[in-house]
């Protein structure tokens, strides 16, 4: 039997029932696949599956199917096309929560966001494009953050591995990701100052770019080519641990949540960069690759990255200034067919690295601060790093295969943006995902010096993952 609500809480339900949506809603068309699917699928599908499912849909109310959503259960239908008053699939999402009949009754509560596209949807006609059948999902998986003896552990470890003596014995190897047989391969960046930023003489310069400052950085190994799949993947999708087999440091490392879409979006995976996750993810399958392999690997710097991908040049490209040559170097808007290609198909730069200059463009840990360059331009710097304050927007580096030449200058910036996640289907935003930014992914490095616990969990988590 129905609990008993407040006088206040039922005259704000008989409000919320017939007020209408509000303009915002009105005035576009909510689309069942973006939209709707997603709400069900993470919060009602779980309990409201398939008739012949290993459990019984509760109070007999399928929702994994148009004929059976509109069929209703037990106790009626609940969606009425036209009626969100008289659809209990929007007005028990509006009960007040001691109510027996409020849904989802395990989780959070929609939002109220995801409530009123319920209730737009049904007022607009409650259109389920046929075929269109929906499975049960989980909700996205939360970052814990760095636990102390996780990071203990981690640490442990890369001390164990050792580093070289000297940077005069940093040599270029591979690395096999333990119990696989995916390789990667580092090469050595010696250290040095380099002149960050284009000379204002520079064709296609923008503002960011400069002004020009000496910038000291020490030595490190970079990735060869960017993050693939074949990489990327053994971190998203984990093998279960079999019985009797022990744990690892980076079993404790959480793992993004299965994505709601097919993230190479076609264009494939195997020896292909991975694309389309946040600073967050990169820099967090960091964290799990230092702990599976024992050495410190993470994001460069903004300049890191911009002098390895100049690698003792002074040009606007590592090549040189001649852009017809553009096309033996990189992947971008004139030869890549409309998506990205296969990482180290092209000619590499004098350090050795590929596709430093398009492809995908490649996250950095810094915080983009058009202006940022000022503060560095007097006295110089040494490993300097614009760390994050907030979300948006971090500085991302090399330009892509959508890309225009300009954008594959050495200098050439950019900061990411919150409409990377716009068609994300999640409520909230995935922590791990842009969806829209098919043009991102990333490399690594690894610093000859290690820093301390302390330091390890600040270049991981920034403390700004969350939106």
């Amino acid at each position: 039997m129905m609990k008993h609500s407040t006088i206040a809480a039922s005259a704000i339900l008989a409000l919320a029932l017939t007020a209408p949506v509000s303009s915002a809603r009105a005035a576009e068309t909510v689309d069942f696949n973006t939209q709707i699917k997603p709400i069900l699928e993470f919060n009602c599908v779980r309990c409201h599956g398939a008739p012949g499912g290993k459990e019984k849909p509760k109070g007999g109310l399928s929702l994994d199917s148009k004929a059976d959503a509109f069929k209703g259960g037990e106790d009626g239908v609940v969606i009425v096309p036209g009626d969100p008053a008289q659809s209990p699939l929007y007005t028990s999402t509006v009960l007040p929560k001691s109510d027996d009949k409020f849904m989802p009754p395990k989780g959070d509560p929609l939002t109220k966001e995801q409530t009123e596209l319920l209730k737009a949807w049904i007022q607009q006609g409650a259109n389920w494009p046929e075929g269109v059948t929906l499975v049960a999902r989980k909700a996205e998986a939360k970052d814990g953050g760095d636990d102390a003896a996780t990071l203990a552990e981690i640490y442990a470890k890369i001390l164990a591995a050792g580093n070289p003596a000297s940077a005069a014995e940093m040599k270029a190897y591979k690395e096999t990701i333990p119990g696989t047989q995916v390789t990667f391969g580092m090469a050595p960046i010696p250290a040095g100052t380099f002149e960050m930023g284009s000379p204002k003489s520079e064709p296609k310069r923008k503002p960011d770019e400069g002004p020009q400052h000496k910038v000291a950085i020490s030595p490190f190994w970079m990735g060869e080519c960017e993050v693939t799949w074949n990489e990327f993947e053994l971190f998203m999708y984990p093998e279960p641990k079999k019985p009797g087999e022990a744990r690892e440091a980076a079993d404790a490392v959480t793992h993004p949540t299965r994505p709601y879409v097919e993230m190479s979006f076609g264009m494939g995976k195997d020896g292909f960069p991975a694309i389309s996750m946040t600073q967050h993810a990169a820099n967090t399958y960091c964290k799990w690759l230092s702990a599976k392999t024992g050495h410190f690997y993470r994001l460069p710097t903004e300049a890191e990255w911009e002098y390895a991908c100049r690698a003792g040049t002074t040009t606007a490209y590592s090549f040189g200034n001649d852009v017809s040559k553009l096309g033996e170097y990189a992947w971008y808007s004139d030869n890549s067919d409309g998506k990205y290609q296969k990482v180290g198909q092209k000619k590499p730069n004098p350090w050795g690295l590929y596709d430093m200059h398009g492809n995908v463009a490649e996250w950095t840990l810094d915080q983009y601060v058009p202006d940022g360059y000022a503060k560095f331009a007097a006295d110089g710097a040494t490993d300097p790093w614009e760390k994050a304050t907030k979300p948006y927007p971090h500085s991302v580096r090399g330009g892509s295969w959508q890309d225009d030449p300009d954008m594959l200058r050495s200098a050439a910036r950019r900061g990411s943006d919150r409409s990377w996640k716009m068609q994300d289907p999640q409520l909230p935003k995935s922590i791990w995902y842009h969806t829209d930014a098919q043009f991102l992914g990333f490399r690594i490095i690894r610093p000859l010096k290690v820093p301390s616990p302390e330091e390890l969990s600040k270049y991981w988590t920034s403390g700004v993952e969350k939106e």
